[in-house]
């Protein structure tokens, strides 16, 4: 009744080279290279628990850093997402999930309502995790909540481990999206709206 949802994207700049190709209804498999391991790591993690089929290869200028590469993926990822979810009929729409891992636990709740927003509360105390530096964790769940159309609030309530908070907060991510763009059969023809729609990236006017 849905069809495929599915989606490819590609992005390139003098500084990226980015494809994605993701399966929302897919059963979390992953073929994923950024040239950054941690993110790899990551990526990993957000498929395995959405059960998104996930493909992303990505080749950037990390010999200057990892920035450009963090952001720029997370954009394509966050866009291809959109695309698969199209008018986003019939889907749960919210979602949430709190995960702990070992002595964290964070918190993610999310919209899916084509209102993009950030809320992060996530205390980091190293300055990088493998090859990866911890601020841009910050930059990845921004860009990819501004095109996935997603209003995002990620809290981590506790934790010391740098890698269980971080981890924790993608697998927190990826069981809120899952529940989210889950099809709710009582509503699989309408958009889960009183106003009928999922306000755009465009509007000015915020839909409910």
């Amino acid at each position: 009744m849905h069809g495929m949802r599915t989606a490819t994207v590609t992005r390139t700049t003098r500084e990226t080279a980015i494809s994605v190709t993701v399966d929302l209804d897919g059963t979390g498999r992953s073929d994923i290279s950024t040239g950054l391991g941690f993110l790899d790591h990551m990526l990993e993690q957000l498929s395995r628990h959405s059960l998104m089929d996930l493909r992303l290869h990505a080749k950037g200028d990390i010999h200057i850093d990892g920035h450009h590469t963090t952001e720029d993926c997370a954009l394509a990822l966050g866009q291809a997402i959109s695309q698969a979810l199209g008018n986003r009929l019939g889907i749960q729409r919210y979602g949430s999930a709190l995960i702990p891992m070992d002595e964290a636990l964070t918190q993610v709740a999310l919209d899916l309502s084509n209102r993009p927003f950030l809320v992060w509360n996530v205390p980091l105390t190293r300055d990088k995790l493998g090859d990866i530096d911890t601020e841009l964790f910050k930059e990845w769940f921004q860009a990819f909540s501004q095109t996935g159309g997603i209003t995002l609030h990620v809290a981590t309530h506790y934790g010391e481990n740098n890698h269980h908070i971080v981890e924790s907060c993608y697998k927190g991510l990826a069981k809120a999206l899952r529940m989210a763009w889950t099809i709710d059969p009582r509503q699989a023809s309408q958009v889960p709206s009183t106003k009928g729609v999922l306000g755009s990236l465009g509007d000015s006017a915020p839909s409910a």
